[in-house]
């Protein structure tokens, strides 16, 4: 496999992808390419790319604390686990099975991550100290999450019981008329892209909170993408995911159904019959920030949308600064109120 970074035709540093200019910049002569020029640059002068470089494996470190297996680009310095901040220590190959036929490339830059992550802690008095603390915050990182996305046509329909109620004053007395029906709802519905987390160590609460992605951006996978960035090989097979698709996929379609069901005082869903035909499936990897940092032997998460911004996570309160808050408070207000007695 080869390396998994391009070298400036200017200079020969090496090249990091920018996520704002959707192009590959230079840090040290500031010269900027697409991946067409750089494409057509490598074609052009391969021979002499070749003689120059050696081709070198994709790294994949296992955190020998949670084993965690992550994978990260050979200029990468990768001194810690993403999710449990321990040393990883082992080496292999990201090919085959594992080489994503998709890819979302980044969007948000480190700076843009971090200065999202202040904005949630502003304000915030009793945050623990270290979620303040620079080297802590600096620790985010950018990093690829595998995903299954299927495809899928719907069919098929649902019952449900439902009542209209009437009600009227006739004299002295109301009466109230209850209208009984068994009303079907069937269809047709094609799914695209329905998503499912490709990671175990990766919490689907939080990949769920942080969605949705545009998939309309999904780009065909090239190593150039992970120049700067780590990325995570799935470790939940497409036919374990698959399992979770189909359930969201006819959850959504049920739901399409129900909502068609309109002008009844009581709807009670009795059944439903509905057929799922996979049409196609994928292995992409989305674009994620995050940021883990250890309070009181427990980790907080923050994750935030690499290509959205969207940034999900909760600060715990120091309890040692809210009782010293709260002792203070109570000191001025009682000095306040002691005032007027010591003027008399």
């Amino acid at each position: 496999m080869e390396v998994l970074d391009h070298k400036c035709p200017n200079c020969s540093a090496v090249l990091k992808y920018n996520p704002h200019g959707d192009n590959f910049k230079c840090e040290y002569c500031n010269s900027e390419f697409t991946i067409v020029d750089l494409m057509k640059y490598e074609k052009k002068n391969k021979k002499e790319i070749e003689k120059v470089e050696k081709s070198t494996p994709v790294d994949t470190y296992i955190c020998s604390n949670c084993g965690a297996e992550i994978v990260v680009d050979a200029n990468t310095s990768a001194t810690s686990c993403v999710y449990c901040r321990n040393t990883a220590i082992l080496k292999n190959k990201l090919q085959g099975e594992f080489n994503p036929k998709y890819i979302i490339p980044f969007k948000k830059t480190k700076e843009d991550a971090i200065e999202a992550f202040k904005k949630i802690g502003k304000g915030k008095i009793f945050m623990p100290k270290e979620f303040n603390m620079k080297k802590n915050i600096n620790e985010i990182s950018g990093i690829y999450i595998p995903f299954w996305l299927y495809d899928y046509e719907a069919n098929g329909e649902i019952k449900a019981d439902c009542k209209r109620i009437t009600s009227w004053v006739s004299g002295d007395y109301r009466y109230t008329k209850t209208d009984t029906y068994l009303v079907t709802r069937g269809g047709q519905m094609s799914l695209s892209k329905v998503p499912v987390d490709g990671s175990k160590r990766f919490p689907n609460d939080v990949m769920n909170s942080i969605e949705p992605f545009d998939y309309s951006e999904l780009k065909d996978f090239n190593y150039s993408y992970l120049s700067g960035f780590l990325s995570e090989k799935y470790d939940v097979t497409k036919e374990e995911a698959e399992q979770d698709a189909i359930t969201r996929s006819k959850n959504s379609f049920i739901e399409s159904l129900e909502n068609d069901i309109r002008g009844y005082s009581v709807v009670s869903k009795t059944s439903n019959n509905i057929d799922l035909s996979n049409t196609d499936d994928s292995y992409v990897l989305l674009p994620v920030w995050m940021l883990n940092i250890k309070y009181k032997d427990k980790i907080y998460t923050f994750a935030m949308n690499g290509q959205t911004g969207k940034l999900i996570g909760d600060i715990p309160i120091d309890k040692k600064k809210a009782v010293v808050v709260g002792i203070l408070i109570f000191v001025v207000i009682f000095l306040i109120l002691s005032l007027p007695m010591v003027i008399k």
